[in-house]
């Protein structure tokens, strides 16, 4: 079997160890993938929003299955084109996409068919969105309507703040493109809960629950991140809640998509809110999220190809899907300064131990050195019986991961922590 891996950050190397697992896989060939994953993998370089490269590329080997891991090329109908060739893919058509692509879409499919969600209004023209903000309730939620690496979403305290968030996306093009449309929502209170889920279309089969950290700092201080750490499971997640979800939200996302002629397939994020009022989805993603699917699929016991391949097959409601009844922690190890400025290139050490578990996001070899190439550059992922445990652990495995101006948060799972006692 020979896999094309389209992405290259700490999530495809989290899947790219996961597929691996498969006896049957003989190559995988990432596309970019980085400079920490050539020893597991055959990196291309090929970008992953590329899609004549990719195209091209699959033309030229005998590709037997891809796996389109990024939301920018599964957005930009990075499957289509595959399938187009007659490659399989595990992942979501653009067409279904578009569930992540536009929040203005996925807004108005909650409101349609009832699922949960904040209150909402969005706006295409400034003008309009300003006076709205006058008499909206205070915080407020502004988001961008497409992609913006997880950052276009502010939680305004203020009117001022609002007015700022607004005109910064609106006039300022702040996202680009991603902001010429804005939704502004209700703020919702209560713990947040991320489920990632399988999906062929028809069945809904969700992966553990897990609990991201976006804030820079420690103590939920800083900016907003794509993510400095994460655990598993969420201990908000009960069996009760994952009830609730299932029938409430689940089950009516997947069925609605299909009513829409959207029929999605492939690993469907759920973004949650825990509120007063039962659980209420705060986003949809299109593929697995990062860094959640470094605490995630290390604790999948089932074989992740052959569950993606169910997906892609139609066959996910005859396949297991189990997971290890374990704790999990990663911890992110960020460039000093990120998200905003940042310096990079600096040389990246592991030790043996750290290396086996650690997920490398933002690295690349220059001069024959592995050196950092981004804001987030690695996940080091530990799991235990317990979640003090796997806390623990995976700090001190962090430890085992160096380079200057290297940044980590010192209180990944402590909010979990409190929730368990």
């Amino acid at each position: 079997m020979n896999i094309m891996l389209i992405g290259g950050g700490g999530r495809e190397h989290a899947i790219l160890r996961s597929l691996k697992k498969n006896p049957t896989v003989e190559t995988v060939w990432m596309l970019p993938g980085n400079g920490a994953m050539e020893s597991e993998a055959i990196c291309t370089g090929i970008g992953a929003t590329d899609l004549d490269g990719i195209a091209q590329f699959a033309k030229e080997h005998p590709v037997d299955y891809a796996v389109v891991a990024p939301d920018d090329p599964l957005v930009l109908g990075c499957v289509d084109r595959l399938n187009e060739l007659g490659i399989p893919c595990f992942g979501p058509k653009a067409n279904a996409a578009i569930i992540e692509g536009s929040k203005a879409f996925s807004k108005d499919l909650m409101k349609k068919y009832g699922i949960p969600t904040a209150k909402y209004e969005i706006f295409t023209e400034l003008p309009k969105a300003l006076e709205y903000l006058k008499t909206a309730p205070i915080p407020t939620v502004v988001k961008a309507d497409g992609l913006a690496l997880g950052k276009g979403v502010i939680i305004a305290q203020t009117r001022e703040e609002a007015v700022e968030a607004v005109t910064d996306m609106m006039a300022n093009a702040k996202f680009g493109k991603s902001g010429t449309t804005v939704v502004i929502e209700e703020f919702l209170e209560g713990p947040e809960v991320s489920v990632l889920s399988f999906t062929d279309g028809k069945t809904v089969k969700p992966m553990v629950s897990s609990m991201d950290h976006k804030r820079a700092k420690d103590n939920d201080q800083g900016l907003n991140t794509g993510g400095m750490g994460t655990i598993a499971p969420n201990p908000y997640y009960t069996d009760a809640v994952a009830e609730r979800c299932m029938q409430e939200i689940f089950l009516p996302t997947i069925a609605a998509m299909a009513a829409e002629g959207r029929p999605f397939q492939g690993c469907l994020y759920f973004g949650l809110m825990i509120t007063k009022d039962g659980p209420k989805v705060i986003e949809y993603n299109c593929r697995f999220g990062d860094p959640e699917t470094q605490v995630v699929l290390p604790l999948l016991e089932s074989d992740l190809l052959t569950v993606m391949q169910s997906c892609t097959n139609g066959t996910l409601a005859d396949t297991e899907v189990k997971f290890a009844d374990k704790h999990a922690c990663c911890v992110i190890t960020a460039s000093e300064g990120y998200p905003e400025a940042y310096k990079k290139g600096y040389p990246l050490v592991m030790t043996e131990e750290a290396a086996a578990c650690t997920y490398v996001a933002g690295a690349k070899v220059a001069d024959g050195v592995l050196v950092t190439n981004g804001g987030r550059v690695t996940g080091t992922t530990a799991i235990a019986a317990s979640l003090p445990e796997a806390i623990k652990e995976a700090y001190r495995l962090a430890d085992g991961v160096q380079f200057e101006n290297a940044y980590r948060r010192s209180d990944i799972g402590q909010r979990a922590l409190q929730a368990l006692k």
